[in-house]
């Protein structure tokens, strides 16, 4: 048997939420599945609902901090967009984790997550609309078409794989536009 950390186990919990959904986040099958036994799982979290929550707080890190920290060492607003944009509509980046987050966007774990993480996401894109000259509230709205494209972009590719093109430039260009 293998001995997993706490960072394992949120590790293995946002694979089986990509991969499963909600449901998926079960503390017996992902024990079973990791090679561990169920006790090695509860040593780190009381109850699946902790393990959740540890989960979505990882995935809020890595997928919302981490990504602003990396934009913001750009120049320019617009390179940060770019990079902003580059980042997330990056193909190879799994969209999955976020849908199976919207989907499951009801649940008393993850909704004040999601809600944290959208009004944090669409704080710091208005931000980024009013460096480039926008006023609030053209910003506002240009950071919630930004922020919808980005939804939609992550549900095509993880419903329609193959069918969706990226659309770095196109987006950049459009939304810049004055």
């Amino acid at each position: 048997m293998v001995r997993r950390n706490r960072d394992d186990w949120t590790e293995i919990a946002l694979r089986a939420l990509a991969d499963g959904g909600l449901q998926a986040v079960a503390i017996e099958p992902l024990a079973a599945q990791a090679g561990a036994t169920k006790g090695s799982v509860y040593h780190h979290f009381p109850n699946r609902e902790a393990l959740l929550k540890a989960t979505v707080e990882r995935w809020e890190r890595e997928h919302t901090e981490k990504v602003i920290e990396l934009v913001e060492a750009e120049k320019s607003p617009r390179d940060k967009l770019r990079t902003l944009f580059g980042t997330v509509l990056d193909r190879g980046r799994k969209g999955s984790v976020e849908m199976a987050l919207q989907a499951g966007a009801e649940n008393e774990v993850i909704a004040p997550v999601l809600r944290r993480v959208t009004e944090k996401r669409l704080n710091y894109l208005t931000e980024l609309f009013e460096q480039l000259g926008f006023d609030h509230d053209h910003a506002k709205k240009r950071a919630l078409i930004a922020f919808s494209l980005y939804l939609g972009q992550a549900q095509m590719w993880a419903t329609l794989p193959g069918l969706v093109e990226p659309v770095l430039d196109e987006a950049v260009q459009v939304l810049t536009a004055k």
